[in-house]
């Protein structure tokens, strides 16, 4: 079906309105901060700057199953910063990440603080810096950085593409729906197919490929992310990636990571911020 809006892009395109939906008064086509403010700054060596969406989960995720295994280097601050308030455009935070996105982290454990951003990019410097989560041997680090690049690489087919017109788009775009609906059906496909084969992502060892991806796929398949995406897409066709999905949803530390930095949901799941193990069993009282 050609479907026509009526609309010609012009020679040189000029940013004369708010383009609607729900990230409207925050979207703009420029870098840098947008106000004075400075970032909290905790008890912790590692200080997280974050909100609970999927790419702020893997990093809490991961935080949370490096303190189970017993690495108390890995405690940690997460302090919230709401996205859709524009929070991350303060000069703090610019001076963290300039890409304003979240999560951001600052490793303050040396004689010089560290910054990282990007989620993978976080996800890499925790695995090496505690030795867990990715392997040392080339064959299955190489894998396993294939799978962990391949999230980073197809999320935003998710994300920006089906969830924005999906959900969040002013008005529904048939052609947009389709052409995104189709990308995230064949990624499923990519990671049924996988899965068929493996354990987990990168092999029979639970890694930061899973942790990645888990908290965009994993919560798709198991319908908590996009209300009804989960019926539309017809889910059941990716029975391997909801078995994948199950599993790791049952794990401890996944069930702390994802309560982190959120703010939508039950509120029994959610921790805004986070600066101490006991912080959990506040949650929900």
């Amino acid at each position: 079906m050609t479907e026509s809006s009526g609309y010609t892009p012009p020679r040189v395109w000029k940013w004369e309105k708010e383009n609607g939906g729900k990230f409207a008064n925050i979207n703009r086509p420029v870098a840098g901060p947008t106000h004075e403010r400075e970032l909290p700054v905790g008890r912790h060596p590692l200080q997280l700057y974050s909100q609970g969406t999927p790419n702020g989960n893997k990093v809490t995720i991961l935080l949370e199953e490096l303190l189970a295994l017993g690495h108390s280097g890995a405690e940690y601050d997460a302090w919230l910063i709401r996205i859709t308030e524009g929070e991350q455009f303060s000069t703090g935070f610019v001076a963290v990440n300039p890409n304003s996105k979240i999560p951001a982290m600052v490793d303050r454990s040396g004689e010089r603080p560290i910054r990282i951003f990007e989620s993978g990019a976080i996800l890499v410097y925790l695995a090496e810096k505690f030795g867990a989560f990715l392997p040392t041997e080339p064959a299955a680090r190489a894998e396993c950085l294939s799978w962990l690049f391949w999230q980073v690489g197809s999320a935003p087919y998710l994300g920006g593409g089906f969830g924005h017109f999906y959900v969040y788009a002013p008005e529904k775009i048939e052609y947009a729906i389709d052409r995104f609906t189709m990308e995230v059906k064949r990624q499923l496909d990519v990671l049924n197919r996988r899965l068929a084969e493996t354990e987990y992502l990168a092999g029979d060892t639970y890694t930061i490929a899973d942790i990645a991806t888990w908290p965009w796929y994993g919560e798709l398949v198991l319908g908590n992310l996009y209300e009804d995406a989960h019926i539309f897409l017809n889910v059941q066709e990716y029975p391997n990636v909801r078995r994948w999905a199950e599993r790791i949803a049952a794990r401890e530390a996944v069930k702390r990571g994802r309560m982190v930095n959120r703010t939508t949901g039950d509120p029994a799941t959610q921790l805004h911020e986070r600066h101490d193990a006991s912080d959990f069993d506040k949650v929900g009282k």
